[in-house]
């Protein structure tokens, strides 16, 4: 199967609630996601799985919207409520906000919404918290 990437690169805060170590505590990354999107019948007319300008506007300027310089906060995490009176701009996502969670919540949630209807689906997605450090998820 032929498939397009493209990445994008945001800076976020998070909070693995639970974690046994620093992560637990509130801190923040310079991460790098890349979306893989596959065609679901085909490359179209002029040879493409799908523009890259179009990835870009679905799905990186979806991170740029709604993550970018944002906190990320698993949505029952107890520190939710506090941080959100402080900060407004926290985002309460419905996953404790994991590279392995973020990079899964893209290709299963986002990914059918902001594609609808172009002809492609995102079959996977990779969450670079570090250079050292990403997960990622495929369909």
């Amino acid at each position: 199967m032929i498939s397009a990437e493209r990445y994008h690169d945001i800076s976020c805060g998070h909070r693995v609630h639970g974690h046994e170590g620093k992560c637990n505590h509130l801190h923040g990354h310079n991460y790098r996601i890349t979306f893989i999107v596959e065609p679901l019948e085909g490359l179209d007319d002029v040879g493409r799985v799908l523009d890259f300008s179009a990835i870009k506007s679905k799905l990186c300027m979806w991170l740029e919207d709604n993550w970018d310089h944002k906190m990320l906060l698993w949505e029952d995490d107890p520190m939710l409520p506090d941080i959100a009176r402080i900060d407004p701009s926290a985002v309460a996502v419905p996953f404790n906000p994991t590279a392995e969670n973020m990079a899964q919540w893209l290709v299963e949630v986002l990914g059918p919404s902001q594609l609808e209807g172009t002809g492609c689906k995102l079959t996977g997605c990779k969450v670079e918290e570090t250079r050292k450090c990403s997960a990622t998820y495929s369909k």
